[in-house]
């Protein structure tokens, strides 16, 4: 019965490698578009920390199962499969699909290996398993390269399921109902034929920032649509703690306040907690009513599942390789899909690829020779699938501590708050704070109605202000404003524009002129909640509050930390700052901050 059966399947493309490889490499949406069935993952913690992954799934009246090894790709340059059966008509399955640049264009050599488990799996690969996959295959790889010449909308051509027209008219009154609100700027209609249109695979994890990109769209537009459409039911929005190690998400709820303490990744056989700032974050799927998503997966591992990693391989014990690749300048980390230590490492322009070591006693790199190949060893005893990650692996990422900073998100998801008593860290936070100089004078001078009017007005020109900073009003006190950022630079854009507008603003009601005092700082918080909304705690918010008190009114106060940011001092340069120091209530060293005037010239 052990008969091995094969085929190799060769294509040639008239694009290069780099702008195919996203799609071919992209196996969870190639096995949807081939109409490949979803299947379960049982994930199996062992002793030695590995994990063993068994596939299920049921195709007709036949019922298969299976071990999935992890994949083992290079980026640009190969990947391969391999699965061994122990129920079914198959014993093992192996794909291996290499790219050969060819010129301008490239070639890409599919290699196809099953082995038949019994008399019916030998009638399957001998009659038209290999024929049919062929032809299904090949229909994939030419759609994939005319994506990539830009013929075709997206990589595969795919068949939504059919849309009823009850609701066809839901989702048309729920585009209405967003762009209605303000916050769909125009681009309701198109998320809604993303959620009718689009694979599962784009669904199941919407991302606004990655949305933003694609389209071409400010991020804060996207987000704030995607959050208007799980207001108006288009979506449902989930929090995912990411573990740390893969970066794939293995705890989701849908509010806060059922955000677990803890999470146990089974893929990395690792106990992680949840981290506002690194491991929280904020995703999108379509409301079920509209478009359910089928629970499974087409495929647990793949190069695009995880598109920060740009290589992964199994060595066996005292195994040494090396493999063509480019890597671009960067920060990088090495480690094993197994529990264990990691090493991160930079990557000059022009410099070579370190070799990469792990063994025993830890991971480590060494000078390398080469700067299109890269060696890996594996010294220790026993078999190491080593990854060799890139190190800003967030940037598609909507965490929790960027989207409880935006007004957007305050106002219209002020149920979403933790349980009272928990409380999170947030690894940086800007906060800044505004008050009216001389209020007490005002409401003499105007009058109680009058003052209460023009500060309650002042309030609605603050909070605009902060909004368009990608900011959100925490809250109010007195009449004085909490804001919170998650971007330093946009603080300081916030505190500048609120200065240079007043103006305006006093322009527009005669007699009844403010003047605002700002002071801001960044560092790390704790998110708690208090008196029923997300607030901050600890002495990030205490130094920006009493920064604030040092304001003279009209200008702008800034801690030295926040000034000293690289992306704050050249919005900083052009102004006339005076450097100062202070005793402030609750710090026992002085204090030493800069003192903006918005409008004055150049020191």
């Amino acid at each position: 019965m052990g008969k091995l059966y094969s085929r190799k399947f060769v294509w040639h493309f008239d694009v290069p490698v780099e702008d195919l490889w996203p799609s071919l490499a992209d196996t969870a949406r190639f096995n949807e578009a081939a109409g490949l069935p979803k299947h379960d993952i049982e994930e199996i913690p062992q002793d030695d920390g590995s994990v063993v992954y068994l596939g299920h799934v049921r195709m007709g009246p036949i019922v298969m199962n299976w071990r999935d090894w992890p994949v083992n790709w290079v980026t640009g340059e190969w990947f391969e499969h391999r699965r061994d059966f122990s129920k079914g008509p198959l014993k093992k399955l192996n794909a291996l699909l290499r790219f050969v640049p060819e010129g301008a264009g490239c070639r890409c050599e599919y290699h196809l290996e099953a082995e038949a488990a019994n008399l019916l799996g030998h009638i399957i690969l001998s009659t038209n398993f290999f024929k049919g996959a062929g032809k299904t295959f090949g229909q994939l790889a030419e759609d994939a390269g005319r994506f990539a010449r830009g013929d075709l909308p997206m990589a595969f051509r795919f068949q939504p399921p059919p849309l009823d027209p009850d609701v066809q008219a839901r989702m048309d009154a729920i585009v209405t109902t967003i762009e209605e609100s303000g916050h769909g700027h125009g681009l309701a209609k198109r998320l809604a034929e993303l959620v009718q249109s689009a694979q599962e695979v784009d669904l199941v994890h919407l991302r606004p920032i990655r949305l933003a990109r694609e389209w071409e769209q400010k991020e804060r537009n996207v987000i704030e649509l995607c959050l208007e459409a799980a207001r108006a039911g288009l979506l449902a929005l989930r929090w995912d703690v990411l573990c740390p190690r893969c970066r794939v998400p293995k705890a989701s709820v849908s509010s806060l306040d059922a955000l677990p303490r803890g999470a146990h990744c089974e893929t990395c056989n690792i106990d992680y907690d949840g981290d506002f700032s690194r491991n929280v974050e904020l995703s999108f799927h379509p409301a079920p009513a509209l478009r359910p998503i089928s629970a499974g997966e087409y495929c647990l591992f793949g190069p695009m599942s995880t598109p920060h990693i740009v290589l992964q391989l199994t060595l066996a014990a005292g195994e040494t390789r090396t493999e063509t690749m480019s890597l671009a300048p960067g920060r990088y980390r090495l480690r094993s899909l197994e529990p264990g230590p990691e090493v991160d490492f930079d990557l000059e322009e022009g410099q070579a690829i370190p070799e990469l070591i792990a063994c025993a006693e830890g991971f480590d790199t060494a000078a390398g020779e080469d700067s299109n190949s890269v060696t890996l060893h594996n010294r220790s005893q026993r078999p190491l699938t080593l990854v060799l990650e890139e190190r800003p692996w967030m940037r598609d990422a909507l965490t929790a501590d960027r989207v409880t900073a935006m007004q957007a998100f305050r106002d219209l998801f002020s149920d979403q708050v933790l349980r009272p008593g928990d409380e999170v860290e947030v690894t940086r936070i800007c906060l800044l704070f505004s008050d009216l100089q001389g209020s007490t004078a005002l409401y003499g001078a105007i009058g109680d109605a009058r003052a209460y009017h023009l500060v309650r007005d002042h309030f609605a020109f603050l909070a605009a202000i902060v909004r368009e900073n990608n900011g959100a009003v925490v809250k109010t006190i007195g009449d004085a404003i909490m804001a919170a950022f998650a971007d330093p630079a946009d603080a300081v854009r916030s505190a500048l524009a609120i200065q240079n507008k007043v103006e305006s603003f006093n322009a527009t009601r005669p007699g009844e002129g403010i003047v605002i005092k700002v002071g801001i700082h960044e560092g790390p918080s704790i998110a708690v909640t208090l008196n029923g909304r997300l607030d901050y705690f600890g002495s990030t918010v205490n130094m920006a509050a009493r920064l604030q008190g040092t304001s003279l009114g009209g200008d702008v106060v800034v801690s030295m930390n926040l000034a000293e940011d690289p992306a704050v001092e050249p919005l900083l340069a052009p102004l006339s700052r005076k450097v100062e120091t202070t005793h402030l209530k609750g710090f026992d060293e002085p204090v030493e901050f800069l003192r903006i005037a918005p409008q004055g010239p150049a020191a």
